[in-house]
């Protein structure tokens, strides 16, 4: 991440405006790239001293300085040494410090018993340097248009550094965007949107937080790209910046880097789960993403929707749950029951039941032993 005074934002109001790339910034940044690939198998000094000077075209310096770090990230450098360099420092200084000979003979001598050229040894004394590593080329080449998203997502993490508190209004793909706030570790309340379809996501800011923020901040910044996979979002941002609370505004269609496509179900169990239902009863629709449902003043997330294809009336929800104690179960249950829903079909792993107990009794409560049989959800639903 850039220090603040690199960012290119400017400010409306009471808003902050990042300045996003766009078509206009793609020759520049083309530029930019044929920089890169022209220095590929270089050090990396060479490369950083070509572009502290101008680029043959005109660049916005806090665009240019932003996607060139970006570029940079993904244009990792590599060492290259004939020698190790901690070795090759380690012996030269050694025989350096033992014989008065000189320089060019001690690294002759040092050359000559580990069978390489005294100039391959001159060049690994410091190839772990970052100013001496060679420059490479990406995993795989991209363009100028995907810089430009790539670095825009970059602005947006860095400018969320300095944010107290976040709102996320979501729409599809809700469960995805929860579950990866709780991986993550974040301090996120999810409540329905009243009236109105999706998710409100609360997420504490790191500059809420008294330590780890920098931390606490890249895990934030991390749910950012996830957001492209959403069919509507609207984030909103209280950021402080030196005292002064701004907020940062953003929605769907905004020009961020998407991540990779999420994958579509948690674990493999779900996966063949889904698989066999398909194949044993064709007659019902197996959905991925059921809608979420208020309960005791949160949201849950039921696995699957299993809706018959010519009577809708006949609709369940199912969740598949692994790791247990009849307490987690029960603590489930009710909160189930609270939304008053009749039709929820909980698949319990008795393999992993985590306390000496037996289940709470409750209705439609189907156990399995490492993979859940379909046709005993196909009983149930009748």
């Amino acid at each position: 991440m850039r220090p603040d005074g690199l960012l290119s934002y400017s400010v409306a109001g009471r808003q902050v405006v990042p300045h996003f790339l766009g078509e206009q910034d793609h020759p520049w940044l083309r530029t930019l790239l044929e920089e890169h690939e022209r220095f590929t198998g270089r050090p990396r000094r060479e490369l950083e001293a070509r572009l502290r000077e101008p680029l043959p075209c005109e660049a916005p310096p806090r665009k240019l300085a932003l996607a060139a770090q970006v570029l940079d990230r993904l244009q990792r450098s590599q060492p290259s040494a004939a020698v190790p360099p901690r070795q090759a420092r380690a012996l030269v200084f050694v025989e350096a410090a033992r014989t008065p000979a000189p320089p060019g003979t001690v690294l002759s001598g040092v050359a000559t018993e580990l069978g390489v050229t005294a100039g391959e040894l001159n060049d690994s004394l410091f190839a772990d340097l970052p100013g001496e590593r060679l420059v490479k080329p990406p995993a795989k080449p991209f363009s100028a248009a995907e810089l430009a998203l790539r670095s825009n997502l970059a602005l947006v993490q860095a400018l969320l550094l300095r944010a107290t508190g976040v709102t996320v209004d979501v729409e599809g793909n809700t469960r995805l965007l929860v579950r990866q706030a709780k991986w993550r570790g974040l301090i996120c309340t999810v409540a329905e949107r009243s009236g109105i379809a999706g998710a409100t996501l609360e997420i504490s800011g790191p500059f809420a937080l008294f330590r780890h923020t920098r931390l606490y901040g890249r895990a934030l910044g991390e749910l950012v790209p996830l957001l492209a996979w959403c069919q509507r979002f609207r984030l909103l941002a209280a950021c402080d910046f030196d005292g002064r609370c701004l907020t940062l505004q953003l929605g769907t269609g905004d020009p961020i880097f998407p991540s990779a496509a999420p994958r579509q179900y948690d674990s493999q169990l779900e996966e063949r789960f889904a698989r066999d239902f398909r194949r044993l009863a064709p007659q019902w629709d197996i959905l991925r993403e059921a809608e979420p449902i208020s309960a005791d003043g949160t949201l849950i997330f039921p696995d699957f929707a299993l809706q018959h294809r010519s009577d809708p009336a006949r609709r369940w929800l199912l969740e598949i749950v692994g790791y247990w104690t009849p307490d987690y179960v029960a603590r489930k249950l009710e909160r189930y029951r609270s939304a008053r829903l009749p039709n929820l079909i909980l698949c319990i792993d008795e393999h992993r039941n985590c306390a000496d107990a037996d289940l709470p009794p409750a209705a439609f409560v189907i156990t399995f032993r490492r993979r859940l049989d379909p046709a005993a959800v196909l009983r149930v639903l009748g």
